[in-house]
């Protein structure tokens, strides 16, 4: 991959992943009628890349909004949401749109977020240019979050991550993975992973949820997740690691007991929802063995996190659950 955003590790930096230190990338205020833009996903796109980002306006009205960058640092982002079109359904009703991720897979990039359909569940879309935009079937009933689609078939189906969940501020949740021979009808539902006991991994023992699209790597499918703990002062967001199997990501090989990132800084620990890093993108260099990571940030701006893959998949195993 070419020119993938890239600044390395600080001196006196330990951890497997750092901060780009221009953070935030994109601010709360970078469209004109925005309140907030975060939780947002990228992808590699002709010379750059392109992302759909979730904007809150002004009146607090959720929804997804396409945007390029030849440096994916420096983003252009549109100032209408996204028109979808009829795809394999004629309902496209939504009442919002928020947390997207996006993949390539096959011949076009295929796009998910939380659609609000009589509560929220996961919406599905594609797009081949970034352009044009097909809405399809929600995947399931209300409600779940954090849909999240595999980068290629597994054993011949398109296979989704998600977390079931409930219609307000979820107390409770758990990974579970779904199956799908074309992409409308969904089912063979497993779970994949579930909380920590509190005394065991307390940064993920309320709930937790798939990040970005996952990452085959020598070891299995690298996934990245939030985990979440109910303190005194609310949810607290951070980000952890899983090692999933190749062919039957249902099955758990790694899972990182100590979170990767926590909110620490500034524009983490402040915003319209403090104490909270929401990671839903990530691109990478098997080659160079690099990685940027895609977060929101306290649910207004967006930022940036670096790291090597073989650091991250030998600290999951050497640090499992």
């Amino acid at each position: 991959m070419k020119n993938i955003p890239w600044q390395n590790k600080p001196d006196n930096c330990k951890d497997v992943l750092w901060r780009y230190d221009q953070n935030p990338i994109i601010d709360r205020y970078a469209i004109p009628l925005s309140n907030s833009i975060f939780n947002s996903a990228v992808v590699p796109f002709e010379n750059g890349y392109a992302g759909v980002f979730r904007c809150d306006n002004k009146a607090v009205q959720m929804n997804i909004f396409a945007g390029f960058s030849k440096n994916g640092i420096d983003w252009d982002i549109n100032h209408e949401p996204i028109a979808f079109k009829a795809g394999n359904t004629d309902m496209i009703d939504s009442d919002y749109k928020y947390d997207p991720r996006v993949v390539f897979i096959e011949d076009r990039y295929w796009i998910t977020w939380c659609n609000g359909y009589h509560g929220p569940t996961i919406g599905i879309g594609y797009t081949f240019d970034f352009k044009e935009f097909f809405q399809c079937e929600n995947a399931f009933l209300p409600f779940n979050r954090n849909g999240v689609l595999f980068p290629k078939k597994i054993n011949g189906k398109y296979a989704m991550l998600s977390r079931p969940s409930d219609n307000g501020h979820t107390p409770f949740g758990d990974i579970y993975i779904s199956y799908s021979p074309d992409m409308k009808y969904w089912g063979e539902h497993r779970c994949v992973m579930k909380v920590s006991p509190f005394e065991k991994s307390a940064w993920q023992c309320t709930k937790i949820g798939a990040g970005p699209v996952p990452i085959l790597t020598r070891e299995g499918w690298l996934l990245f997740y939030h985990g979440v703990i109910n303190t005194c002062n609310g949810f607290r967001y951070s980000i952890g690691a899983a090692i999933l199997d190749e062919n039957e990501p249902e099955n758990v090989k790694f899972r990182s007991q100590p979170y990767l990132m926590a909110p620490a800084q500034l524009y983490e620990l402040t915003g319209d929802v403090p104490n909270v890093i929401f990671p839903c993108a990530a691109l990478h260099s098997e080659k160079d063995d690099k990685l940027a990571l895609y977060y929101g940030a306290a649910d207004t701006v967006t930022a940036l996190a670096f790291g090597k893959l073989s650091e991250i998949i030998d600290f999951v195993k050497n640090n499992s659950l």
